[in-house]
């Protein structure tokens, strides 16, 4: 069974997944903490209420397919697939440790469920673009999901998939854009400005939506649409830096910096939880 499913609802799976990467990150003395928190939403309705897969088969042959482009918020992602089940927990405790499997970057090195390692920004959504084609054109009903940064799509590479899977009507292909407003060095309205940005997905053939993406019924409504017309779908997910957390929310030192234990104690109470003293992968 997926293990996220045993919470009572999406929101309680996102509290949890926000306290294991808090965890996990401190542990590891990492960054990227808050580009992970402003995500947990949206992961934890995909993977709870949204994505047809089979927690005892990651390579099940009728699953969906999920990408994450931000491939520096992979710490909140292992999470996931741990507590899906497809990661045994204890290797969350070691998360970019030397001789882990998993690393600072999504990869497909000792991740099962992880389909395409990303490094670099701009690479996943060419690649769902190109899945998804196969995809229809084999006439599978199977859906690809891929979750990108806002300050990611200052990458051509991302306009030019987009522009690749409006022309090609690629329905089954889920775009949804993080967009809590802050990149590596500024806000991003200051680095590049994308605004605006809803409109442009539009121009380029998609059905495209903006929403609060700590909203779990509004999320988990678009993720499970069908789009009309044989567009595309891009989700615009307005989020907050560090959500969850009032220290880290909209703050661009949280991308880089690393909690200490104080820090990292002090999110986890405000996340409802214990503090880091408890082992939380062995309970």
């Amino acid at each position: 069974m997926n293990g996220l499913k045993r919470f009572k609802s999406s929101e309680a799976a996102a509290r949890q997944l926000r306290r294991d990467t808090i965890m996990m990150i401190e542990r590891s003395k990492t960054s990227h903490i808050g580009s992970c928190l402003s995500m947990a939403d949206i992961l934890a309705v995909l993977y709870r209420d949204v994505l047809n897969l089979d927690a005892r088969d990651p390579k099940w042959v009728q699953r969906d397919i999920y990408l994450q482009s931000k491939g520096h918020a992979a710490a909140i992602l292992y999470a996931c697939l741990a507590r899906v089940g497809y990661i045994d927990p204890v290797e969350l405790a070691r998360f970019c440790q030397d001789g882990a499997s998993l690393g600072g970057h999504v990869t497909t090195h000792g991740a099962p469920g992880v389909e395409l390692s990303v490094g670099s920004l701009g690479h996943a959504l060419p690649v769902g673009a190109g899945w998804a084609l196969g995809m229809k054109r084999k006439g599978k009903t199977r859906r690809v999901f891929v979750v990108l940064s806002d300050g990611e799509c200052d990458e051509g590479s991302n306009w030019e998939a987009a522009l690749f899977a409006g022309h090609h009507g690629l329905d089954n292909l889920s775009a949804i854009v993080d967009c809590n407003g802050i990149q590596s060095f500024g806000s991003v309205e200051e680095v590049m400005r994308l605004e605006p940005f809803v409109q442009k997905w539009r121009d380029f053939g998609w059905q495209a939506v903006e929403l609060n993406g700590h909203d779990h019924a509004a999320l988990r409504q678009a993720l499970e649409c069908r789009t009309e017309g044989g567009k595309p779908l891009c989700i615009i997910a307005r989020t907050v830096k560090g959500r969850g957390v009032s220290s880290m929310e909209n703050a661009l030192l949280w991308h880089y910096r690393s909690p200490s234990k104080d820090d990292a104690d002090a999110a986890l109470i405000e996340l409802g939880g214990a503090s880091c003293e408890t082992d939380l992968w062995t309970r």
